[in-house]
């Protein structure tokens, strides 16, 4: 638990200033937890990071990961998802290259979380740098608070499994707790911070992103246990890796999006 506590003080001591700036820093930081990220995919299978695979898997999840911006100087006829073909394209050489020991397995997973991980890194910028800080923290709230409620709930009240086959710990009584919990701390969050819509459709949406973020985090914990692993990673002693810790912040953030929150 010390070791829990340590690692949360220091990693929010670096990442909150982060997202207060925004901008070209949080530009980097999101590009770094992504890179990482997807190395925590090619570590849970037992794949060679450095590796021409894993160089392609990093570029392209970084093409998914930077803001629009950055695509300015392409021809007319050209945009982001040309990129992104061009490095699964080199993906899919990779296999030829390597006479199969990168198979077309590999290559599907590769293609799938990078734009499982780039996407949910991509709105983590766009949130912050186009709606602002405040929309960016309503979501990271939601998802905090549905995670410390369910989790503190579960322990109390829980009795009825909610997907013990995926995640045996969790509990329906958690789930809702944490739905219940997030949803007060957005009622008062809204009340200072208003945002796009009015406030009973933003509730609406936040029981949506509560839910959500339960689901990201079964998806992770789907992941993990398919690949036979406790963690993502160890880069966060006590907390495991980065997948661990943006489970469901991947998931939620592309959410924003398609409800118009953020373009």
């Amino acid at each position: 638990m010390k070791q829990r506590v340590i690692t949360a003080v220091v990693a929010l001591a670096i990442f909150i200033p982060i997202l207060i700036a925004g901008g070209i820093w949080l530009e980097i930081a999101a590009s770094v937890l992504a890179v990482i990220a997807m190395s925590e995919v090619f570590i849970m299978r037992k794949r060679i990071i450095m590796s021409s695979d894993f160089l392609f898997a990093a570029i392209g999840t970084l093409l998914v990961v930077f803001p629009d911006s950055y695509f300015k100087w392409l021809p007319a006829h050209i945009n982001r998802l040309d990129l992104i073909y061009i490095a699964v394209a080199c993906l899919l050489l990779v296999t030829v290259a390597t006479k199969n020991r990168t198979t077309f397995d590999d290559v599907a997973v590769s293609t799938l979380s990078l734009f499982y991980i780039g996407t949910g890194f991509h709105n983590l910028i766009t949130i912050r740098n186009g709606a602002g800080l405040d929309t960016l923290l309503f979501a990271m709230v939601i998802v905090w608070l549905t995670d410390s409620g369910a989790y503190m709930v579960g322990r109390k009240l829980g009795k009825h499994k909610l997907w013990p086959a995926i995640s045996p710990n969790k509990t329906w009584e958690g789930s809702i707790g944490g739905n219940v919990v997030a949803l007060v701390f957005a009622a008062i969050y809204l009340r200072f911070f208003p945002q796009l819509y009015a406030f009973w459709p933003m509730m609406a949406l936040a029981l949506f992103l509560s839910v959500v973020g339960q689901l990201g985090d079964l998806v992770e914990s789907a992941l993990k246990r398919y690949y036979g692993v406790k963690d993502s990673g160890k880069i966060l002693p006590g907390h495991g890796g980065i997948l661990d810790r943006f489970d469901s912040l991947l998931l939620v953030l592309p959410m924003l999006h398609l409800f118009g929150i953020v373009a």
